[in-house]
């Protein structure tokens, strides 16, 4: 059975990522790139100094807390398992699609995190909440939409990448003599399943806390490891680049076999990792209370810089300083543990498997996060107790099913969803894009007066009788 969905799949995704997704992807962030003049380079230290603002009213989420929710879910197993697999299958050159993906995605995170803000609710207790779903409804005046599309951001994060996710932290023990494929699956699947059903069930408050804490320290160890391996290896690190750039431009491979290119799965796995552009990061970029929506904007920018350009270059490089060329064989969580090993020796093994763990846990808790506002969101209000509980439960047997899975079929899932939720956002933040681009022009402005900025919808020619906040 899911042989013959598997087969369905891949040549679907197939077809939504060449040359539909390429085209709107790339398309998408170039304009805005070039609408916004660059502001991935241009406000870059502006966007430094105001993540660790506080919020605008003093019970509210900072940015800093917006942006730890999102780069929980954006920096997961898919900055080690996925940069990993993109190696052994597309080759070297995928690093740079990646890296291309990453930087123009930035605009594109911006834009629709700018729009989550300036669109966002306000609920009984005065906090914020929204996402795409709102802005759709909302500036695109289409309920209809907006629903479909909270009902995909449900599938991708509940059963796509939380599938994928489990699978990845499984596979990360394949390289120890007691695995057995048939047992070994089954016990990680149950122990995730059981500590994440304990936490959504209110038991794990403690857990979350410490894996919040935990996450980013591991973040900078992950990134220090990766620093001194290179170091270790640094006169092959010319070979690395010229490989990479080498491959990244070798059109005649490229499209000699599209989907199995180096480009393609850059591409991928970069909007898998840093997410910039399907629209699942703006729904925390709506919680945080910030004076002016262009904050969070590039705050949110930010956040892709972190997952790609700084996280997933540390895996790559780590891979390619070791010298063990990537094969479709090393494809997974092995590649990387063999190359580590080759610096740290079998503690190699032990550091993947607790990164994987540790990621790929808050990953789990944070994209459940975006399914419980977009659950909110398709019934109008908050869910019974019962709904939730049963969602829980739903959530916690993907995870374990996940987990029992082939490598192909939870990656080529996940795909499909990841695309067809980017199909409904990004021609939706392009059609909007005129009112990001006002605010933005209304920030600098501010700036350029030495003034903080304050946003007054009205002051931009904004209905603000649509609107919860800003007036």
């Amino acid at each position: 059975m899911i042989e013959y969905i598997d087969k369905i799949i891949q040549p679907v995704t197939d077809v939504l990522y060449f040359p539909i997704l390429i085209i709107l992807l790339l398309g998408t962030g170039l304009f805005f790139t070039f609408r916004t003049r660059l502001i991935q380079v241009r406000l870059l230290k502006e966007g430094l100094r105001v993540i660790m603002e506080r919020p605008s009213e003093g019970n509210g989420v900072s940015s800093f807390q917006a942006l730890m929710v999102s780069t929980a879910s954006r920096v997961g197993t898919g900055n080690i398992v996925g940069v990993s697999t993109a190696l052994c299958l597309g080759g070297y050159g995928a690093v740079f699609w990646m890296w291309l993906v990453a930087v123009i995605g930035g605009a594109s995170a911006f834009i629709e995190s700018t729009l989550a803000q300036i669109y966002k609710r306000k609920n009984l207790y005065n906090q914020s909440y929204g996402g795409p779903a709102y802005y759709i409804e909302i500036a695109l005046k289409n309920r209809k939409l907006g629903v479909i599309f909270a009902v995909f951001l449900i599938l991708t994060y509940a059963v796509g990448f939380n599938m994928l996710a489990a699978y990845n932290m499984q596979d990360s023990f394949r390289v120890y003599e007691f695995y057995d494929a048939s047992v070994t699956p089954i016990l990680v699947g149950g122990f995730l399943s059981l500590v994440t059903g304990y936490c959504l069930f209110g038991g794990g408050q403690r857990i979350i806390k410490f894996t919040s804490f935990l996450v980013p320290m591991m973040g900078i160890v992950f990134v220090t490891m990766s620093l001194i391996m290179v170091a270790t290896n640094l006169s092959y690190m010319p070979t690395v680049l010229r490989l990479i750039m080498q491959d990244a431009f070798d059109f005649k491979a490229i499209f000699g076999g599209i989907a199995g290119s180096s480009m393609m799965y850059g591409i991928k796995r970069g909007l898998y990792s840093n997410e910039a552009g399907i629209g699942s990061a703006p729904n925390a970029a709506a919680v945080a209370q910030v004076s002016h929506p262009v904050k969070q904007g590039l705050v949110q920018m930010i956040s892709v810089f972190i997952d790609t350009i700084i996280i997933c270059s540390a895996t790559a490089f780590m891979c390619l300083s070791s010298g063990i060329v990537p094969a479709p064989e090393l494809s997974g969580a092995l590649y990387i543990q063999m190359a580590l090993g080759t610096f740290m020796g079998s503690w190699g093994n032990y550091f993947i498997t607790m990164s994987l763990s540790l990621f790929g846990f808050t990953t789990l808790i944070g994209n459940l996060f975006y399914v419980d506002s977009n659950l909110t969101y398709i019934l109008g209000k908050v869910p019974r107790k019962s709904i939730m509980i049963i969602y829980h439960l739903i959530a916690v047997v993907l995870i374990f099913v996940g987990a029992l899975q082939e490598q192909g079929f939870v990656w080529h899932v996940a795909d499909l969803l990841m695309a067809l939720l980017a199909l409904i956002n990004l021609p939706s933040i392009l059609i909007l894009s005129p009112i990001a681009i006002k605010v933005l022009n209304d920030y600098t402005k501010q700036r350029r007066a030495n003034k903080e900025p304050v946003f007054i919808a009205r002051n931009i020619g904004l209905d603000d009788s649509l609107l919860d906040f800003w007036k």
